[in-house]
């Protein structure tokens, strides 16, 4: 028999015709997505108002089409999530429920089980934002699993220490002894110095001189930022405009607390980083900016199985 004679078959002409049906349907009559949103009003007004805390002004209608979109995206990750039944499989939502049942005091002669299970039936993981908050998190890691984000090459770390050269420049660093004036000797300070220049006093011999200064004497290698924390911005802007130089004294120079005759020991002034200096921190924020791409391509493609109403 030949292989046309075959075909020649009314059941198998029966299996064609029903498959092709079958695709037709798909085609023209597609399942219709899941849809998502939209938010509601009193979402929307949480949205602008924590903008609001945070910022301290109303969001422009730009931003705030943006944080819409945030939360249509992470509305659409919890749905997906939960038709995954990943919420089924995880540690903190099992414990989360069950404090979510004993806070409700339903929790009376029931079992660690029977509470998960009626939670479950009660569907308190669909309103409980901290379920809702694990379950994103575990979706964006599923998502970069799938997707994960490439490793920095070298070319990249170069030409992003090239970009922000002038961000990553090392801060000069000083390492001072002072003596310490408040307030009710700063009358006394020029008599202090004289006594200091005349005796050709070292920091050390000249500290019983000082005031007690709770931060201490001596700094060694602090960057203005560091100063600053002890002393206060206008000492760090004082002692630059002083033009320290190794082993001379400045002063006096004011801080927040009073006046301080400093001794400059030694001073690293700035200087650019090398590449090697800052890598950890170049790969860190490629990474970051990798991984946040990622995800993105990710959502993107996630958010073509849904309808997200707006």
């Amino acid at each position: 028999m030949s292989f046309l004679a075959r075909l020649n078959r009314p059941w198998i002409h029966f299996v064609l015709l029903g498959a092709l049906l079958f695709w037709l349907q798909g085609q023209l009559f597609p399942e219709p997505k899941p849809v998502v949103g939209p938010l509601s009003e009193a979402r929307i007004e949480a949205l602008q108002q924590q903008w609001f805390t945070t910022v301290g002004r109303p969001p422009s209608e730009e931003q705030l089409e943006r944080m819409i979109s945030a939360e249509l995206d992470r509305d659409m990750m919890f749905q997906r999530a939960v038709e995954l039944k990943l919420h089924l499989y995880d540690t903190v939502v099992y414990q989360r429920l069950l404090r979510n049942m004993h806070f409700l005091g339903l929790a009376e002669g029931k079992s660690d089980q029977e509470l998960y299970e009626q939670a479950l039936e009660m569907r308190l993981h669909l309103g409980d934002e901290v379920v809702k908050r694990r379950l994103i998190q575990i979706m964006e890691q599923l998502m970069l699993a799938a997707n994960p984000p490439p490793a920095p090459t070298e070319a990249e770390l170069a030409g992003e220490f090239e970009q922000r050269r002038e961000e990553l420049r090392r801060p000069p660093r000083y390492s001072i002894e002072h003596i310490y004036f408040n307030r009710e000797r700063e009358a006394e300070v020029e008599g202090v110095i004289a006594t200091i220049e005349g005796q050709a006093m070292t920091p050390e011999q000249a500290r019983s001189l000082s005031s007690p200064f709770l931060p201490g004497y001596r700094f060694n290698r602090q960057t203005p930022e560091q100063l600053a924390r002890h002393f206060g911005s206008a000492f760090v802007m004082n002692l630059e405009q002083a033009e320290p130089q190794p082993g001379q004294w400045r002063g006096p120079i004011r801080s927040t607390y009073g006046l301080h005759y400093v001794f400059v020991s030694e001073l690293e002034p700035s200087r650019d980083a090398t590449l090697e200096e800052v890598r950890t921190l170049l790969e860190r924020d490629l990474q970051s900016r990798a991984r946040t791409a990622s995800l993105a391509e990710s959502i993107d493609r996630l958010r073509e199985e849904y309808e997200v109403v707006r």
